[in-house]
């Protein structure tokens, strides 16, 4: 693991002086800050703290004088930031970690700012895996292409990942590998879309308990896909979190329905027992009351994955799962109302999609 710059301002045993604090804040602050914006409001917080703590009454006056104008500067670019990326986001920890990785570009995103990197092992974090990565700023990737070789640092808070300080390393270009290959024991179903009643399939929740979906007819469902041992905080962690904070608005909604639950299914039920299932639903929260989690066979997950447009994979035997992503909402009446690619949603988003679909009626009676 790398240290960022705030490491190399504030090694053990240094003391405060005039000239490092500012040198520390106006770097917090500039235009070229490849560090996010819950960092640099980090940054102003803890400067203040050791400038109060200073022995030198007179000292730290000065200092405070330097501090209030460019701590304003980093407040106001954090919070602008922070709410135009996606204003339902409860507030972020920083508890920030770097990471210098290798990898080969495989995919270049039509957002201009996604590279899907097939990277190395990275040691303490994540196994080696296929996987879309954010640049920030998104200059970062011009010049890149399908096929290059590269290191970058890999930034990643408990909410938020990131890459930037992007090389192209001056390798052969390497072929993007082919997909998995091979038999497929799972059953040929159609895709689903909006307005289909959704199928029958049976899981195990939590509890060790069978549930059918057709328990859930009457009740509008928000369904996400997930394997509890997935590390970035945008994948995975993010669907839960989200969840998370829609059952607590769903809750919290005065004279709103209650005929709505939540279903989080994973794509791992090798490793994702009822037993670690349950770990994971205390972790974040879950009334089980509205929101179950459910395991099942692998043909099963994957019949029922593979409706929605979800897919999983390991690129070797034994390696870590590859997947996309993907959030349906099922109306009371049992039929698909949305389903949302990818993690550009909000929990504010689902919440209102969960409480329109709590108010359908079955036609078919």
């Amino acid at each position: 693991m790398r240290t960022g710059f705030f490491g190399k301002f504030f090694p053990s045993g240094l003391q405060w002086s005039e000239p490092i604090l500012p040198a520390v804040l106006a770097r917090s602050v500039g235009t070229d800050n490849p560090y996010s914006p819950q960092f640099q409001s980090e940054v102003f917080s803890v400067a203040c703290q050791a400038v109060l703590a200073s022995g030198n009454l007179a000292a730290a006056m000065i200092r405070w004088n330097l501090i209030i104008p460019l701590g304003t500067l980093v407040f106001a670019a954090a919070c602008s930031t922070n709410l135009s990326r996606n204003p339902s986001a409860l507030p972020a920890t920083t508890n920030l970690q770097t990471f210098e990785v290798k990898g080969v570009i495989v995919e270049m995103k039509d957002d201009g700012k996604t590279v899907c990197i097939r990277h190395e092992e990275i040691p303490g974090y994540m196994e080696a895996m296929t996987m879309p990565f954010e640049a920030r700023p998104t200059n970062e990737l011009a010049g890149l292409s399908v096929g290059d070789t590269v290191v970058f640092r890999m930034s990643v808070t408990d909410t938020d990942g990131w890459i930037d300080e992007i090389r192209k390393l001056g390798l052969p270009k390497v072929a993007p590998p082919a997909l998995p290959t091979g038999i497929s024991v799972v059953p040929d179903v159609e895709p689903l879309s909006v307005g289909d009643l959704l199928p029958d399939y049976r899981f195990t929740n939590q509890l060790g308990q069978t549930v059918s979906l057709s328990e859930f007819r009457g009740q509008a469902l928000g369904i996400t896909f997930i394997f509890t041992r997935c590390p970035f905080p945008t994948f995975c962690p993010q669907m839960s979190r989200f969840f998370q904070q829609a059952q607590d608005k769903l809750l919290a909604t005065p004279n709103a329905p209650t005929n709505w639950h939540l279903l989080t299914i994973s794509f791992d039920p090798s490793f994702d027992t009822p037993e670690r299932l349950r770990d994971y639903a205390a972790q974040y929260r879950a009334d089980l009351n509205h929101w179950s989690f459910l395991t099942g066979s692998l043909v099963d997950v994957t019949t029922f994955t593979e409706q929605f447009g979800l897919t999983f994979w390991r690129e070797t035997s034994g390696g870590t799962i590859n997947h996309n992503l993907r959030t349906v909402v099922v109306d009371a009446a049992g039929r698909v109302q949305k389903n949302i690619p990818e993690n550009k949603w909000t929990s504010d988003e689902l919440a209102e999609a969960i409480l329109k679909g709590c108010t359908a009626t079955d036609q078919s009676k």
